[in-house]
């Protein structure tokens, strides 16, 4: 989500300098994945209780969603499609306060997209890694579930494994929300198959059959 540049400043990967990496992106139809990492270096707080992998990795991936959504870049680059780790979790829960932001103080904002043109868009995905059904529902509402994605990331120990010790196993909270009526079978299939195809393949009928006939083979 954020990396340092030659002057020794951080910026997120969103930013304006970037784009000629957007438009090759753009240019063979790939996939994207944005994942945080390193916010020890530069968010000057001490390295305790996780801090980083629990509270700012959420916070890095919100703040990149801000800019990529700001700057447009799902609508300027059409055949780029990027996913958000962890189900973008804390950008589900601040887009309304982005909303007001962005309409009570215009100023700030000049030349950019309205946060709202980007909820729900085709070529932003998410992954179900959110560890509770009540952030999965509104990761859903918010974004639609054709634009989510499974995401395990097993074996890591925040990610859904098989684990006796944290009662999880692959799949648990996307069959935890099916339980309760926060997606249905069809969405649920679609969120472990469809939709990941679609992400990885966007509009490319051949490369998706292509991806097919390997897994099957």
């Amino acid at each position: 989500t954020h990396y340092m540049d030659t002057i020794g400043t951080w910026r997120c990967i969103f930013d304006e300098e970037n784009e000629p990496i957007f438009e090759l992106a753009s240019k063979f139809n790939l996939a994207v994945e944005i994942h945080p990492y390193d916010g020890e270096k530069f968010i000057k707080l001490e390295n305790t209780s996780w801090r980083f992998h629990l509270i700012w990795m959420l916070a890095q991936c919100a703040d990149a969603y801000h800019f990529l959504t700001l700057n447009g870049y799902q609508d300027k680059y059409p055949n780029m499609r990027v996913c958000f780790a962890h189900g973008g979790q804390l950008a589900q829960i601040n887009l309304g306060r982005r909303i007001q932001g962005f309409d009570g103080r215009p100023d700030l904002f000049e030349g950019m997209q309205h946060p709202r043109k980007a909820v729900g868009h085709k070529n932003i995905f998410f992954d179900t890694l959110v560890h509770d059904t009540g952030s999965l529902k509104l990761l859903v509402e918010n974004q639609g579930s054709k634009q989510v994605v499974m995401g395990l990331d097993d074996p890591y120990p925040l990610g859904e494994m098989e684990s006796e010790k944290q009662s999880s196993y692959p799949g648990k909270i996307l069959d935890l929300a099916q339980e309760r009526g926060i997606v249905n079978q069809d969405e649920c299939d679609a969120i472990w198959q469809d939709n990941v195809i679609q992400w990885l393949h966007g509009d490319d009928k051949i490369g998706k059959q292509k991806m097919i006939n390997r897994i099957l083979s």
